[in-house]
């Protein structure tokens, strides 16, 4: 881990946020704090409220929270624009106005803002117009990540294996739901997978195994995003892989997930429903590497960056690889797949932080290169 000099590197940790991955995010933030070494980072939190505001305080300096309520940070002004002393706290809020007045303060930022309004590109367009260097993804491949619709055309484009798929747009249903209906059990026939486009962690997703089940899934996923996707459905296996890097990349090992309900939802993700984590996963030595292999086409196919885990299904009957999706920030705490699959493969939960950390500032310092004045080429 590269340090700034003999000073300690000034990390932001952005985290909550306005989607229904608040809570997760709060998770992944407590985490980060409580790995990180108090010798080489200085941490600032910054705390996305659920209304969209923004607080921030002062460096922890060694005092890490160790319960969850602490991280949700108030400012007694929130109609403030600059750091005012509070007490123990700087309250800064009203919109992004903390990250703008600390783009002199701080060296890197980790955003783990899970989800739409995070996760999608919009706080790395945030970040890439404050000038700070950020770990992850840049604004395009984190908003075609988030975008199911969107992420599916790139991996057609790319040539990468998938299960069959529809995508409409919310008005397309509201006005002619037979017809929607109609097209989906025409192309793709019952069970099928129904899914709002712009979201994470499994969110408004349903199985529908019938035309009364798929008018009430395309029901709620509409309430969560204008654009809907539909998968036909594939009995495989659910496996996973970590993905380390900028443009030298490092896969993590395989692992499965095998849940206790039809499929990996909301509920089995964050509160156990029974669901087993196999790391690694007992496959076949071939379907392994086909998975890296996949996984490295992917992450480039969308201009990845710094990390992600990608998704498969494999039809272990018929030896048949789909990839699934992207996630460019997945969940981050020590009991997260993304970090136990990097743990099986020697990466310790500090170590893939720092890491991510030096990915960030190094691909900072490459787009740096960029000559953005023309004049300065005569």
């Amino acid at each position: 881990m590269t340090q700034m000099g003999n000073q300690k590197i000034r990390l932001g940790i952005i985290y909550g946020g306005k989607s229904s991955e608040h809570e997760v995010s709060l998770r992944t933030a407590m985490s980060i704090m409580q790995a990180v070494d108090a010798n080489k980072y200085e941490v600032t939190p910054v705390y996305v409220q659920l209304d969209g505001s923004w607080v921030t305080r002062d460096t922890l300096a060694g005092q890490l929270p160790d319960k969850i309520e602490a991280l949700r940070l108030s400012a007694k002004t929130p109609a403030i624009t600059e750091a005012t002393e509070t007490g123990k706290e700087l309250a800064v809020a009203s919109k992004p106005g903390p990250l703008f007045a600390m783009n002199e303060q701080l060296d890197v930022v980790f955003p783990v803002v899970h989800g739409p309004f995070g996760e999608d590109g919009t706080i790395q367009g945030l970040l890439e117009l404050a000038n700070i260097p950020y770990v992850g993804t840049g604004v395009m491949a984190s908003a075609i990540g988030m975008d199911k619709w969107m992420m599916k055309t790139v991996f057609a484009q790319a040539g990468l294996p998938q299960v069959k798929y529809v995508g409409f747009l919310r008005s397309q249903w509201e006005k002619g739901q037979d017809d929607v209906m109609d097209r989906i059990e025409r192309e793709l026939g019952y069970p099928c997978f129904v899914k709002p486009a712009n979201m994470g962690s499994s969110v408004g997703i349903n199985k529908a195994k019938n035309r009364e089940e798929l008018k009430h899934a395309l029901e709620v996923a509409a309430k969560f995003d204008r654009r809907l996707i539909v998968e036909e459905f594939v009995q495989a296996r659910e496996l996973e892989i970590g993905v380390l890097g900028n443009e030298e990349l490092m896969t993590s090992v395989v692992g499965e997930v095998i849940a206790a309900k039809e499929f990996y939802d909301y509920e089995a993700k964050y509160k156990g429903a029974g669901t087993e984590l196999s790391i690694p996963a007992i496959v076949p030595e071939h379907v392994s590497e086909q998975i890296a292999d996949i996984a490295k086409q992917a992450f480039q196919a969308l201009d990845g960056s710094g990390l992600s885990r990608i998704d498969f299904f494999w039809d272990e009957k018929n030896d048949k690889l789909y990839i699934n999706e992207v996630n460019t920030m997945p969940g981050f705490t020590p009991f997260s797949m993304y970090p136990m699959l990097f743990q099986a493969a020697g990466v310790s939960y500090s170590e893939l932080i720092d890491r991510l950390v030096q990915l960030g500032i190094e691909r900072h310092a490459d787009k740096g290169r960029n000559v953005v004045d023309a004049e300065e080429l005569d």
